[in-house]
């Protein structure tokens, strides 16, 4: 799954509105990728936009209200799961969007993270956007069990998806680790194995509050 926050919506037509909006998410994550949460102040945020901060205030009201909106926007992208014939291959594709949004320099992915910590109203925006990404990214389990590669409707999709892209998040966030070109695929096929032996059964996860949910 590509990281939501990660990606810049397509510009949309519009007036005026949709021209200032732009520019001021455009210089909310230059700012925060840039100089991180500590850096991000309305000011700087106006000034890189070349917008008045009064305008600034007035729609966004405060630093929280702009993190709110760059993860919203995140939301409005088009972007639909890999489809590459296999369950192995799309968990690959998409542990490699992944790790491409948080190696690159700066990382917004990772700065957004961070930000969120610091701000309620980002937490609660970036919790929904990523509830929407994994159940958007569904049916690529959905199409393998289609596919006769897993137990039909006997696999918990979200537990597999957490599981298969876990890895990345722990190796490139938590532990700061440099990037391994291997491990999108090695964390894709573990939880492929794992699915197929019926470690993210959606009967288990049912019945036994110690399975994974």
């Amino acid at each position: 799954m590509t990281d939501p926050t990660a990606i810049t919506p397509d510009r949309r037509p519009g007036g005026r509105t949709a021209r200032v909006r732009t520019q001021v998410l455009d210089a909310v994550r230059a700012e925060l990728a840039e100089n991180g949460h500590e850096g991000l102040t309305m000011e700087g945020v106006a000034t890189r936009a070349g917008v008045h901060r009064t305008t600034v205030y007035r729609r966004w009201r405060d630093v929280g209200g702009l993190l709110v909106d760059v993860i919203e926007a995140a939301g409005e992208i088009d972007w639909r799961p890999p489809d590459t014939g296999s369950l192995r291959g799309d968990l690959t594709a998409l542990n490699q969007e992944i790790q491409q949004s948080l190696v690159v320099q700066p990382s917004f992915a990772v700065a957004l993270m961070a930000a969120s910590f610091h701000s309620d109203q980002a937490a609660r925006a970036q919790t929904r956007l990523w509830a929407d990404r994994y159940a958007q990214c569904e049916i690529v389990v959905e199409r393998a069990i289609a596919r006769g590669e897993l137990p039909a409707r006997l696999t918990d999709a979200r537990s597999l998806l957490i599981a298969a892209t876990a890895p990345l998040y722990h190796q490139l966030v938590l532990l700061r680790a440099d990037p391994d070109p291997q491990l999108p695929e090695r964390a894709a096929e573990a939880a492929v194995l794992a699915a197929a032996a019926g470690a993210f059964s959606a009967r288990r996860s049912a019945c036994d509050p110690g399975a994974p949910s």
